[in-house]
């Protein structure tokens, strides 16, 4: 009696300590943690409004697609300030703690070209943090829901993480070519007058993020590879004036870094 007894106590504890699989694991632990399963949802909406956008499959509207998924950036850049932030206060400290997220960063962001008209390469960004972001989190559904499920997106997911780095730098390049862009729009009859300057500040911002330093990195290398370019003997004199005075020009533009 009492070798049964202390073998169903045994096989009790076991079950007790062995992790639970399934769809209601998933549930609980998405409410466990409310803020981060809303955040997993909203980029993942923003990762399908993408899709639609590029490949109307699915009888979306593509524009509406487009304003779409800068609306579910704009509310996951929300709910992470509302992650980082205290409460609000109409105070100066409040807002500069509010100007070096780069959570506003991007809310600024999606609101530039929420209102402009749309840009294939703009979704490329919130895009690819979407997916970065969403990674680690598809990765613990998964094993949540058991062992063999999703192979295939488990390893994509890993394979993201590990390219971290090279999306980092898309990412920056991207933002760093769309201010031409968006001077180019103008001339086109497509663009606002407005658009340039606030998304130079957009840029600035992003520049002297304490957190992301690759804008910053990548500013610098491309001023690099323009330079060795114009010193090169067979560049014409013309153009070789013209780049140096284009960098200098940007250069001077470039706010200030404070030392970490």
């Amino acid at each position: 009696m009492s070798d049964n007894q202390s073998s169903s106590s045994a096989s009790s504890e076991y079950q007790n300590s062995t992790p639970q699989r399934g769809l209601q694991a998933v549930i609980g632990h998405m409410t466990s943690n409310k803020v981060s399963a809303l955040l997993w949802m909203t980029r993942m909406t923003t990762m399908f409004l993408t899709f639609c956008y590029l490949i109307p499959l699915f009888g979306f509207n593509p524009y509406s697609c487009y304003y779409k998924a800068l609306m579910s950036n704009a509310a996951t850049s929300a709910l992470r300030l509302h992650q980082r932030l205290p409460n609000f206060q109409f105070n100066r400290e409040f807002l500069a703690l509010l100007l070096i997220e780069d959570s506003c960063h991007y809310l600024f962001y999606s609101l530039i070209f929420l209102y402009a008209y749309p840009i294939t390469l703009v979704l490329l960004p919130i895009f690819l943090f979407a997916l970065l972001h969403s990674a680690s989190y598809s990765i613990s559904i998964l094993d949540k829901l058991g062992q063999n499920s999703g192979w295939l997106a488990r390893s994509l997911m890993s394979l993201v993480g590990q390219q971290q780095i090279n999306i980092l730098r898309l990412v920056a390049f991207t933002e760093i070519f769309l201010m031409p862009l968006t001077l180019f729009m103008i001339f086109t009859g497509r663009g606002s007058l407005l658009t340039p300057f606030v998304y130079y500040r957009f840029l600035t911002l992003r520049y002297a993020s304490r957190r992301n330093p690759y804008t910053r990195n990548v500013f610098h290398e491309l001023r690099l590879s323009i330079e060795m370019q114009a010193n090169h003997p067979r560049c014409p004199e013309t153009l070789r004036r013209f780049c140096h005075s284009a960098i200098a020009f940007v250069t001077r533009l470039a706010p200030p870094v404070t030392a970490q």
